[in-house]
This record gives C-alpha cells, sequence and structure tokens, in this order.
C-alpha cells in the first residue's frame, strides 16, 4: 500500500490521528456487553488505527481492547 492509498482517519474536529496518539471521549458512551459507561473526557492513550477510517482501537482504565468509532473523540 503506498502513501497515496493510506487510509486518512480524522476525529470528530477533523484532526488527522495516527497511531499511539492519545484521544479524548467527547460524550458519555455505554460500552456493549458491560456496565461500564464511558464519561465525557475520559481519555484513551496509544490509539491503534484499524483498516475502516471510522474506528479506532484504544484502551481505557476499565476496558481494554475497545473500539470506537472516530466521530466519538477528539485527539488530546
Amino acid at each position: 500500500m503506498s502513501e497515496d492509498d493510506a487510509i486518512v482517519v480524522k476525529d470528530s474536529n477533523g484532526t488527522r490521528l495516527s497511531d499511539g496518539d492519545s484521544v479524548t471521549v467527547i460524550k458519555d458512551l455505554k460500552v456493549k456487553g458491560t456496565s461500564v459507561t464511558l464519561k465525557r473526557g475520559t481519555l484513551a492513550r496509544n490509539i491503534r488505527l484499524t483498516d475502516d477510517a471510522a474506528l479506532i482501537e484504544c484502551n481505557v482504565d476499565k476496558v481494554k481492547g475497545l473500539v470506537l468509532r472516530t466521530e466519538f473523540v477528539k485527539k488530546a
């Protein structure tokens, strides 16, 4: 895959994201399969990009291996 074909991943504000960035959740989100709710302002460090431009993988304090939609995060 060349640089021209690379997937551009952007947060809710249009800022470009890359592997290893930290992001902040911009609204309260219920996590499916658990009783955990991620509160607005929760920090997710060291994100990983996926093959889908709308999804990122991250770890937060309460949940490991979480997949979030980029429309609900902003770069920290």
